[in-house]
């Protein structure tokens, strides 16, 4: 190149720069070696004098080619350990230039996994990481974004001005730069342009931690400097089959649990008071609990209750949040809302502490427009569908992710993956599945596309959830992985390797509606609708099911649980408690959001408080102590959980007393043959007098009543317990005649003379 074409060359290379279209600055900038020498370039924009201080020598650097590229010429390859100090009107500082460290970041097999959508670790190569590179501690970016024209690095160590730091771009569209001298807690996005110049400012798609909404940046944040102290809740809980455990959930919301009074911040370990988090909707003078106090605060609740697991709402960083976190633009981060990613980390190792599980809420089935989010990354519509009629939901306002895309499919396994080895969950919840399995979800006529072979199943999602699970269970084998899926899609429980989703457990919505459904009834209609009560069974180990009394139940003008119960208040007691009963001693795992446990009245409310004042009354207490007592006699009878899924852990004994809505039936358990006894009473009438059959001879002890007097009910019952009779009835040849209390389920275990001797010696003792 001769000397004219390089100075011509030089300038068109400087404008590029300086108008952020450059995607090779290191074509241009750092050490490049010419002839016998090496020339250093350094892009300064707005600098007025730059000096190289490399191998002990001071060289003030010229701009012949460009005012923002100064260079100077040095005898030996400078390497990366050269630094520079920069004047700019009357700031003087030096720095190692950023330019200098060219060794690729994301290596030729980590692009080639990437790229094929199976680096099941990928968040160790994107985002933003401080390491130290040759010596030099600074912040190591890395994005795809493969359309873009240009992407630079922007935050507060930059003014935010995109002409600073223009990335590398590399091959399969990855763009580097590492950034010397940044610190964990500044903030950054990504300026992108695209081929027609335009603009789009973006959080990092994996960005470890974010600002509090309504602000959209990223925050350097680094990995592994927590230290765990659960290594043998996590060693036990691989090593155990998640199924044959008793599971009893407690799903929350951590932003309307609670609310701390905003004239009381929360003070950090130095003594300061953390800024308090702007307030949103929130009632007046409330602020929101930061993770170190729902750790003091939620941790001890959930454990006095008898809850084996919480369940979080999602927790990743959402920027609204009346999308209650179902909306999310920061897949890699817990928000900010409530503290630190490491405070999220002490949150779940104290719950491990505690022999509490922690479910998170994940949603892989869509995500919002926002502009600083994944919509139209690079300028493409890059992780969503062009084609609105399979890459938009209308009704949420969302835009659904092209599973077809193995680098977006990639981002989603690998975020999986993340927050169960990042943050030591015990397993997830997949929102609205049924949306992801069917083109046709929620869309009229004409407003879908059919699959490749003309049907309405979306074969891509299919397959990422078929690939999420297989990998989820590969590195964690005692995980959850729970469906909320509302078809008869089949095969959701079952192995992937036979043509199943590969999810472990799945919600029971069909049981969930006809409950709700035969409990709003006045108890009168209920007899007309035995049904309701008695269907489950019959598909009840056809898939591996949760039952669940959710959060979408007690919104939208639906009541909450308390008020969905017809009759005087007393009756709405009784039959909350009779619905509660029967769910723990129906085959299946248990969830219950957050307020069903001491008998909520109003609907659940995001921006305020649960109704905690009502524990100033009697029966709500009851409530309380029924579900406390429900969650001791669960985790200690392996008959209500032990075999949930296997079809001799449930007898029915008589299901087709309708005229007095009665049932009755016995859960199993196969390893020691004990069972118990369960019989509902779903109407406000009393039995003085109710046989039914039992399977042997002995006593029958009464272990469980929800009209019991603790629970506020009428005290009714059984004395302790019922011996059997020579009476044949249901297919037995004993029987027990029993007392039922109104609107009440009562169990009983049964107690041989071996046994009953045992107590007696005991009685005298």
């Amino acid at each position: 190149m001769t000397a004219s074409l390089f100075i011509d060359w030089m300038k068109e290379e400087g404008q590029k720069l300086a108008e952020c279209r450059h995607s090779h600055p290191y074509a241009v900038l750092g050490p490049q070696a010419r002839e016998n020498q090496w020339v250093v370039r350094v892009w300064m924009p707005d600098a007025s004098q730059v000096e190289l201080i490399c191998h002990s020598q001071k060289t003030v650097m010229t701009n012949p080619n460009h005012p923002w590229i100064f260079e100077a010429a040095v005898n030996k390859d400078p390497g990366s350990s050269y630094r520079i100090k920069v004047i700019r009107g009357e700031i003087e500082h030096e720095q190692h230039d950023p330019w200098s460290f060219r060794e690729e970041w994301m290596g030729e097999m980590d692009r080639h996994l990437f790229a094929e959508g199976n680096h099941h670790h990928i968040w160790q190569r994107m985002g933003a990481h401080i390491v130290n590179r040759e010596g030099i501690e600074g912040v190591m970016f890395c994005l795809w974004a493969p359309h873009a024209k240009s992407v630079s690095i922007i935050g507060d160590f930059n003014s935010w001005d995109g002409r600073h730091h223009p990335m590398q771009l590399r091959e399969g569209g990855i763009w580097e730069l590492f950034i010397p001298g940044l610190k964990k807690g500044m903030l950054y996005q990504y300026e992108v342009r695209n081929e027609k110049g335009h603009c789009y400012k973006k959080a990092d798609p994996y960005g470890f931690s974010h600002e509090v909404r309504p602000a959209k940046s990223s925050v350097i944040t680094k990995l592994g400097d927590f230290n765990w102290n659960d290594e043998k809740w996590m060693i036990d809980r691989d090593r155990k089959n998640a199924l044959d455990q008793p599971i009893s959930v407690y799903e929350m919301h951590l932003g309307s649990w609670l609310h701390a009074s905003a004239n009381k911040p929360f003070i950090e370990s130095n003594g300061e008071p953390r800024k308090p988090v702007p307030a949103a909707d929130m009632k007046p003078g409330a602020r929101l609990l930061t993770y170190p106090e729902l750790t003091k605060k939620l941790i001890p609740y959930v454990k006095e209750r008898g809850f084996t697991h919480i369940e979080l709402m999602p927790i990743s960083e959402h920027p609204f949040d009346g999308s209650w976190g179902y909306q999310v633009t920061g897949w890699y981060a817990p928000t900010s809302r409530y503290g630190t990613p490491n405070e999220f980390r002490e949150f779940v190792d104290s719950c491990h502490v505690e022999g509490i599980g922690v479910i998170l809420d994940w949603v892989p089935g869509h995500f919002p427009k926002d502009s600083h989010g994944l919509a139209f990354f690079d300028g493409t519509h890059l992780y969503e569908h062009s084609d609105p009629r399979i890459g938009e939901h209308k009704e949420w306002g969302t835009l659904i992710f092209n599973y077809s895309r193995n680098e977006v499919r990639n981002f989603l396994v690998a975020n999986l993956i993340y927050w169960f080895e990042q943050f030591h969950i015990d397993g997830i919840r997949v929102d609205a599945v049924a949306s992801m399995l069917y083109r046709d979800y929620l869309r009229p006529d004409g407003e879908w596309i059919a699959n490749e072979n003309g049907g309405r199943e979306n074969t891509e999602a299919v397959q990422f959830l078929q690939q999420a699970n297989h990998v989820l269970f590969q590195y964690f084998p005692g995980a959850l992985s729970i469906a909320e899926e509302s078809t008869t899609w089949p095969m959701v429980t079952k192995p992937t390797d036979i043509g199943g989703l590969g999810f472990n457990l799945k919600w029971n919505m069909g049981w969930m509606h006809d409950m709700l459904d035969y409990f709003e009834l006045d108890p009168w209609f209920r007899q007309f609708h035995q049904n309701n009560v008695t269907f489950s069974i019959w598909y009840a180990y056809t898939e591996n099911f949760m039952l669940a009394l959710s959060h979408d139940e007690v919104v939208h003008g639906k009541s909450n649980l308390l008020h969905k119960m017809p009759g005087d208040d007393w009756q709405k007691y009784a039959n909350t408690r009779a619905l509660l009963a029967y769910m723990w001693t129906h085959p299946g795992k248990k969830t219950i959001f957050m307020g069903m446990e001491f008998g909520q009245r109003s609907e659940w409310n995001v921006w305020g408080d649960l109704q905690w004042e009502l524990l100033e009354y009697e029966p709500h207490v009851g409530i309380q102590k029924l579900i406390e007592d429900l969650n001791y006699l669960y985790k200690s009878e392996p008959a209500l959980w032990k075999d949930d899924f296997d079809q001799f852990g449930f007898q029915w004994i008589d299901c087709n007393d309708s005229s007095q809505s009665i049932i009755s039936f016995m859960r199993r358990e196969s390893s020691t043959g004990k069972w118990l006894v369960i019989i509902a009473n779903f109407t406000p009438q009393a039995h003085s007098s109710y046989r039914i059959g039992v399977p042997m001879e002995g006593f029958y002890e009464e272990i469980f009543n929800t009209d019991s007097e603790r629970y506020g009910g009428s005290n009714l019952g059984n004395m302790g317990g019922k011996s059997s009779e020579n009476w044949n009835i249901h297919g037995y040849q004993q029987s027990i005649n029993l007392c039922l209390p109104p609107l009440s389920v009562l169990i009983f275990r049964h107690k041989d003379k071996k046994e009953l001797e045992i107590a007696e010696k005991r009685s005298k003792v």
